[in-house]
């Protein structure tokens, strides 16, 4: 049956494992069948540059981008989305992997795809960078975008917008879906989009002869119009059609209802099976990415390999995902067909199947399909060992919104049972700047007590209490004090937690006076911390030390530092986290220091926009921030903006009072500045204001925006108001204009 390819359902894309080269590459695809030249050179004649492609499964979306890519002779962009990429950082991060490979040795390009972001940075920075990337590609393209309703979370959908917001004159995006995407729904009135939809895809009585004829399949012209008029043109539906006409079956015997395709399923295709067959086809159902590895694991056999070759060539829906054809998927119909027979006859199997799909995942590093099937077996006990095994290393290279991600999956009753986990989702909480989130964290493992052993890559349960604690500073120094000694006694220097327990130790030394405990302590941590590739305690150490050195005047060695630091954010893809924020506000002290004014403008900015994250749940860490932005808007002249973080600062200390020496310090600012009584510039823009303004690049309107932030329409109204004051504006689109020239945008 793999005729169907003539009329091809766009079925979701294959795992997110699958080669780069079919991510980004059409799909292979039989010749023949109905040809779509008229709408796809209707399309291209337009000029326009966003074209729609949306309507149910089965209308031959594919099919039709797998042709459009044969006709056009512009520049072939693929991208063919799956699941995992319904993530805006991944998302941003793929397409802009997508143009590096199909405009190869582009600086700007390849500078996008190399630097992935995560959380506000993904619509502030990456999607404006790839916007501005995207439009200076010299010769004309089509990007094409299959599947695009595997990303349609709003925050995917704003993402989008933005990055294609810039398309060049000649140059065209082509999208497929299931469902008219947001952001176009919005672009609509301006006359930007040709849409193309399923009337326009639906097949007549000519266009079914064709897949007929193609199908080696018999059928009068009478016979045609009453398929046509009973399926309403849905194209695998007439498929399915031919195939039963050419088995011997009556081609009007196809109904317009996915039961009826259903019964066909089983009547054609898998009744005449062996029971042996039948089995196969059901259980491995269970898989999204069909490996005979997987297949043999799941089924204990270990045949799977020739089983998955042989019902290809018999015709049974498979679609081979690799050129070895050694790894396939089902079409979605038969799969979702399958998938309900093996609920039917075998109920109650599917948990341990499910067991060892996981098992085979996690030893074949497929983390997400492994918690995934752990999850839809009833394991939540190892889905959440699993996730907690997993959640440092996968922060530290760059993928904080996959450990958000995995950890919504599991739920709060979920990782309220394995208190380990507890301890970590306050500590993502804390990093990702959700400050109500890690206190309900913190209020509920300060209740739980486990004595259970330490996991694999684990700290034990009290030593990361501890040092979560530590970084919260609720019980003041003393307390901070105790917590971060207790986590590095706990902790040998073999751990991959030592580091960071260190990097603690060295800010309560800090901020009780002992500078050079202090620096003992961040020279430890970032040298072990580089051993195991911890960038986060390379970032915050350097920081420290860059701070340390640049105050006693020792400004090459402070330089340094910065260096040091900067190039980890860099190389672990972590721009936009809030651990990053100090090092860009000492650094700008350096430059400023260098007479390097461009550099320092430009960490100003990125310090500027990401401080917000830093909140009263890690109040050393926000406040130093704030304090080093301070100094360097001194250094410029610009008190105005000095005096605005002092008053973020004294929100923060009227939360956490006793941070020890950092008060005097933030004193001894203030102090200065009311000496010199410096009053230049414009307010910055507050950390609200800084969450808006990405936003002001999409054309949502100002309820939706409230609703992406969780604000009312008055608040929102409000801090627009506030930001065409500060950035002295009248309209949106120049606060975005003026936002990119002051670098808070892109």
């Amino acid at each position: 049956m793999d005729g169907l390819t003539t009329v091809q359902e766009d079925a979701s894309s294959p795992s997110g494992d699958e080669p780069a080269s079919q991510k980004f590459a059409p799909p292979r695809g039989r010749g023949g069948g109905v040809s779509r030249r008229r709408l796809i050179e209707r399309a291209r004649s337009s000029q326009a540059r966003l074209v729609s492609l949306a309507a149910p499964a089965g209308y031959g979306k594919s099919t039709l981008l797998r042709e459009w890519a044969e006709l056009d002779d512009r520049v072939l962009v693929w991208v063919s989305l799956d699941r995992f990429d319904n993530d805006p950082a991944v998302l941003i991060d793929v397409l802009a992997g997508a143009f590096a490979r199909a405009v190869p040795g582009d600086g700007r390009l390849a500078a996008v795809a190399a630097r992935p972001m995560t959380g506000p940075a993904v619509l502030g920075r990456a999607a404006p960078m790839l916007a501005a990337a995207i439009d200076l590609v010299e010769f004309p393209f089509v990007l094409v975008l299959d599947d695009l309703h595997e990303a349609e979370t709003p925050a995917c959908q704003d993402a989008l917008e933005v990055a294609l917001g810039r398309i060049p004159t000649g140059s065209q995006v082509v999208m497929a879906s299931r469902r008219v995407p947001e952001f176009l729904s919005r672009l609509r009135l301006g006359g930007e989009v040709v849409e193309i939809g399923a009337d326009q895809l639906r097949l007549d009585v000519d266009d079914a002869r064709r897949v007929f004829d193609t199908l080696d399949a018999a059928a009068d012209d009478g016979e045609l119009a009453r398929l046509v008029e009973h399926t309403e043109g849905w194209p695998t539906g007439i498929a399915l059609a031919a195939l039963a006409a050419r088995d011997g079956g009556h081609p009007v015997d196809i109904g317009g209802d996915d039961r009826f395709v259903a019964d066909y399923l089983y009547r054609a295709c898998y009744r005449a099976l062996d029971a042996d067959d039948q089995s196969f086809l059901r259980r491995t159902a269970l898989l999204e990415h069909l490996s005979a590895g997987c297949c043999d694991a799941v089924l204990a056999r270990d045949d799977s390999r020739a089983r998955l070759g042989e019902l290809e060539r018999r015709g049974l829906f498979l679609v081979p995902i690799d050129r070895r054809r050694g790894e396939y998927r089902y079409h979605q119909l038969f799969r979702e067909f399958l998938l309900a027979e093996f609920d039917r006859v075998e109920p109650g199997e599917g948990p341990e199947l499910h067991r060892r799909a996981a098992a085979w995942c996690e030893r074949h590093g497929e983390v997400a399909l492994a918690i995934e099937h752990l999850l839809a077996a009833g394991e939540r006990r190892r889905s959440v060992r699993l996730v907690a095994e997993r959640a440092l290393g996968a922060y530290q290279a760059g993928e904080l919104a996959a450990v958000a991600r995995w950890m919504h999956e599991l739920g709060p009753e979920a990782i309220a049972e394995y208190p380990p986990l507890v301890v970590l989702a306050g500590l993502r909480a804390i990093l990702d700047g959700h400050a109500a989130e890690a206190d309900g964290w913190a209020r509920l493992f300060d209740r739980i007590e486990y004595d259970g052993p330490a996991e694999f890559g684990l700290p034990s349960y009290d030593s990361a209490r501890a040092m979560v604690r530590a970084i919260m500073w609720r019980g003041g120094l003393a307390a901070a004090t105790a917590d971060a000694a207790f986590g590095l006694e706990s902790e040998s220097p073999s751990s991959l937690w030592h580091d960071q327990a260190l990097h603690l130790v060295g800010w309560t030394r800090l901020l009780a006076g002992d500078t050079e405990a202090a620096i003992e302590a961040f020279e430890r941590s970032s040298g072990q911390a580089e051993l195991f590739g911890n960038a986060d305690s390379i970032v915050l150490s350097e920081a420290e030390l860059a701070i340390i050195t640049l105050d006693r005047g020792e400004v090459a060695a402070a330089g340094g530092h910065v260096d040091r630091g900067l190039a980890a954010i860099a190389e672990h893809g972590m721009d936009g986290y809030a651990t990053t924020t100090l090092v860009l506000a000492v650094g700008a002290r350096v430059a400023i220091r260098r007479k390097d004014g461009p550099a320092a403008k430009r960490l100003l900015a990125r310090g500027m926009r990401d401080r917000g994250l830093c909140t009263h749940v890690m109040p050393v860490l926000a406040v130093k921030v704030r304090l080093e932005l301070a100094r360097a808007f001194v250094a410029l002249g610009k008190g105005s903006t000095a005096a605005h973080l002092l008053q973020e600062i004294d929100e923060l200390l009227r939360v956490r009072p006793d941070l020890g020496t950092l008060v005097g310090d933030v004193a001894e600012l203030r102090s200065s500045m009311e000496q010199s009584r410096e009053v230049l510039g414009a307010s910055p823009l507050t950390p609200a204001e800084l969450r808006l303004l990405p936003y002001l690049q999409t054309h949502l309107t100002i309820g939706e925006i409230g609703d992406r932030l969780f604000v009312s329409r008055n608040t929102v109204s409000s801090q627009l108001g506030s930001v065409y004051r500060k950035l002295q504006v009248t309209t949106r689109g120049a606060a975005v204009e003026r936002a990119e020239e002051l670098r808070l945008l892109g």
